[in-house]
Formats: structure tokens, C-alpha cells, sequence
């Protein structure tokens, strides 16, 4: 799927140094596809940060889960003067108007975090893929054999499919060999936990509640899935998810949750507002730090920057704290005699 090739960034340092000098008249604006997610929280705190440290100023829409609302938001932040757009696309293929729309003015667009399947935006983004193989490596290691279930995320964000290719690289040897069985799988409209949560009762009432491990594709969903499967006297079977949300943290701690694999959204959003940046001020997007040529499942040929994301279990959460992504208190919150730092 992947095909990526070294770029050279010649003279990059002195370009982005020169390019940095006039980001004061840098507007940035940020389409957000549901703010009500917390972790879009912290990235947007670290656009702001990056944007405010290079001089540019921040702008921003909440589309509210509605395609229809983040085109016209897009629209709205070209017409309050963005010189560059970072786009959570809500539906992948919907967002293309607003793409064109920047590029018939010339302003640079940052594909945040989701595929936008376009070479004129800049894709920004983890190994979606590596993050589904690290989700089902962790479960398989918990549950080598049993009955799965796998709860994808949303039809409309290409990063779903990513994750599930993922899970299936890891769990199809154990697959071939008869130790585990998918006995369901179910899209989650939106990423929301309440839809992840009714499919997993379904799957469970479809099975006579025959499940012995989830591997769920963030943790929003896996907070739906811990709660029907609490519902039913199941918690603490094996379940992944990942962003490395402070209440799913809090659930590796409890024992309820396998894995949450974390993207450290302060980094992602770091780079986003960098990115942006320097798009507006002028440089290729070849010429962007750590950028490479990517080919996208459908065959389009793309500049992107991946990060690396790191599996938070019950073994390493100490890392989380030690980073200052969550503190002690919120992540041993409820937790007795658990694990490190929480001992």
C-alpha cells in the first residue's frame, strides 16, 4: 500500500528560517469534524501553541459531525482570510469541494490526521496501519485463542480500513490456524461510543454473550465496548483502543482495557501547525521536514509525514505520566493495587 521514497530537503533550514520570518501575516484556519471528541482538545492546543510561537494566527469551525456543514465551514475560514487550512475531514470523499475550493485560491491544505485522498493536501497523519497490527498484537498476546469481535470506526474515514488491515496482518496466522474465530464486526457510525456500544450488544446477544476478547479501533469505542460488556459481567476481557484517552488510560490501570495505543496528539498538532506554516509561507510540500511521496490505496500519489505511536498496556504506564500526558491521580483514579504507578 505504502510506497514511500527519501525526498531531499536541500537548503530546507535556511528556506523555513526565511519563510518563519513572515508568518505574522500566516491565518491558519482549523476545520475541526467533532470538537466534542476530547483528544481534539489537545491538538488543538498544540496548533495553537506551534501557530502562536511562529507569529501566525489561529482560526477554527466545529463541523459537528455534519460533511454538509464542513464544507460550508471551510468556506467560511477562506473568507475570514485563511492563508492556509488544516482539515479533519469528516467523510474523506465529501471534503473534495472544500480542497478545490482552497486550491482556486491558492491556499496550502493540511490533511489532519485523516486521509483526504488528494495530492493537493499535504497528508499529516500516524501509521494508522501499524496502529491497528500494534492494537491486535496486544490482544492476541492477552487472548491467543477464543472467539473475536472487531469494532471498526466510522464507513466515511479511510483511517477505519487502515486500522482493520492492520488488526487482520496480526490476526490472520492465528486465524489460518483455527485458534481464533471473528464471530462479529461492525462499522461504528461516527467514531461515536454509543453506536460502538449497541453493536456490541448485538454481537454479544447474536453469540449467547461467546466472546473472549475485542479488539476495538480507538478508545471511544472501546468505552463502548467495556460498557456492554460490564453490562453483561464481562469486564476485563481483552479490549484495545487507542489515542491514549485519559479515561481509557484509567481503564488499563483498572484492568478493563488491554491497550490504548497512544498518538501523542501534542506532537501531531506541533507539526500540523509548523506544516501549515510553511506551506503558507511559500515552501513545496517536498520541502517539508521528514515529508516523503506516499501512494494511497487508490492509487493517488501524495506527499505525507507519518509519526510514531507507542502501545500503552498495564507494562509501560508509567510512560504516559513520565510524559505529562495524564497525571497519577487521573490515571490511578478508582485503582487498587494495580499497576505501576498506581502500586
Amino acid at each position: 500500500m505504502r510506497k514511500i521514497t527519501t525526498l531531499l530537503a536541500g537548503a530546507l533550514l535556511s528556506a523555513t528560517a526565511l519563510n518563519l520570518a513572515h508568518a505574522e501575516d500566516v491565518i491558519v484556519g482549523v476545520s475541526w469534524s467533532n470538537f466534542q471528541e476530547e483528544r481534539w482538545k489537545t491538538d488543538e492546543a498544540a496548533i495553537k501553541g506551534a501557530l502562536e510561537a511562529a507569529g501566525a494566527t489561529y482560526i477554527s469551525a466545529d463541523a459537528q459531525s455534519s460533511s454538509a456543514k464542513q464544507l460550508s465551514d471551510v468556506e467560511a475560514l477562506i473568507a475570514q482570510g485563511a492563508t492556509a487550512l488544516i482539515i479533519l475531514a469528516q467523510d474523506s470523499q465529501a471534503i473534495g469541494p472544500a480542497v478545490q475550493a482552497a486550491a482556486d485560491e491558492g491556499i496550502p491544505v493540511v490533511g489532519y490526521d485523516r486521509l483526504i485522498d488528494d495530492p493537493r493536501a499535504f497528508y499529516l497523519t500516524f501509521d494508522n496501519v501499524e496502529v491497528g497490527r500494534m492494537q491486535a498484537r496486544a490482544v492476541l498476546a492477552a487472548a491467543p485463542k477464543g472467539n473475536y469481535v472487531m469494532i471498526k470506526g466510522s464507513p466515511t474515514d479511510p483511517n477505519a480500513d487502515f486500522l482493520r488491515g492492520g488488526q487482520q496482518e496480526v490476526l490472520q496466522s492465528a486465524i489460518d490456524a483455527g485458534d481464533i474465530t471473528i464471530v462479529g464486526e461492525a462499522y461504528t457510525d461516527g467514531w461515536l461510543p454509543a453506536n460502538a456500544q449497541r453493536n456490541m450488544e448485538q454481537i454479544l446477544t447474536a453469540n449467547d454473550n461467546k466472546v473472549d476478547a475485542v479488539v476495538a479501533s480507538n478508545d471511544g469505542t472501546a468505552g463502548g465496548v467495556v460498557a456492554a460488556l460490564t453490562a453483561q459481567g464481562m469486564d476485563g476481557i481483552p479490549v484495545s483502543g487507542q489515542d491514549g484517552d485519559h479515561a481509557a488510560l484509567n481503564r488499563v490501570a483498572k484492568g478493563t482495557q488491554t491497550v490504548s495505543v497512544w498518538k501523542d496528539a501534542r506532537e501531531l498538532g506541533k507539526a500540523a501547525g509548523e506544516i501549515a506554516v510553511s506551506l503558507a509561507s511559500g515552501t513545496e510540500m517536498g520541502g517539508v521536514d521528514g515529508a516523503a511521496a506516499w501512494t494511497s490505496p487508490s492509487g493517488t500519489e501524495l506527499t505525507a509525514k507519518f509519526l510514531a505511536p507507542l502501545p500503552v498496556t498495564k507494562d509501560n504506564l508509567t510512560a504516559v505520566v513520565d510524559a505529562g500526558w495524564i497525571s497519577k491521580d487521573d490515571l490511578c483514579q478508582g485503582v487498587e493495587n494495580g499497576p505501576a504507578p498506581c502500586n
